[in-house]
């Protein structure tokens, strides 16, 4: 009889680890699709900011046509990227892009003066600091999932659960913001 108690004791232990094994999986998922999602609310925020200030460029310098097609072609990629590979790919077109569009500004003393542009700027730094933050939330929650996927005992259950390894999301290039100086020259 004590046997009996003692395999029923085991059972119940090994259903509990179980559960909660599974459930600490489940969060773990949830926290990276919170993070990713934290990642595309940024990327979409820069994006929107993207239409006005090539507008804004565009009325001191409508001859650089090339500049403004490149950036608009680098945020359509970035809006369309389905995957954290892809979406660190276009984000790191769209930052050259933005590089060389500050670069046309820097060209136009009235336009470095326009509080418009500045205030366009400053909002695009400071998106740019907020996609970092995401992004460094996200690596550490896809970090924490992809331990506890691919520890024991869990990686001998995992894949038949559903749960899977998730891709980074890494800064290709350059990741800093364009840095354009407003000083005038004499």
């Amino acid at each position: 009889m004590l046997w009996l108690w003692i395999l029923i004791g085991v059972v119940v232990l090994l259903v509990v680890v179980a559960i909660l094994g599974y459930n600490k999986l489940v969060r773990l998922r949830n926290e990276v699709g919170t993070g990713w999602a934290n990642i595309d609310v940024q990327l979409q925020r820069r994006a929107d900011l993207i239409p006005n200030l090539v507008e804004t460029v565009r009325g001191y310098a409508a001859h650089e046509r090339g500049v403004f097609d490149e950036v608009t072609r680098a945020r359509t990629a970035l809006q369309q990227a389905g995957s954290p590979a892809s979406a660190a790919q276009a984000d790191a077109g769209l930052t050259a892009a933005l590089g060389r569009l500050f670069a046309v500004a820097e060209a136009y003393p009235d336009l470095k003066a326009s509080e418009n542009f500045r205030e366009l700027q400053d909002e695009l730094t400071d998106t740019e600091d907020k996609i970092s933050a995401a992004r460094r939330y996200y690596n550490a929650t896809v970090m924490s999932f992809n331990t506890a996927v691919q520890s024991f005992p869990w990686v001998l259950f995992a894949r038949s659960l559903g749960f899977r390894a998730r891709e980074f999301f890494s800064a290709e290039g350059d990741t800093a913001p364009p840095q354009v100086s407003l000083a005038t020259g004499s």
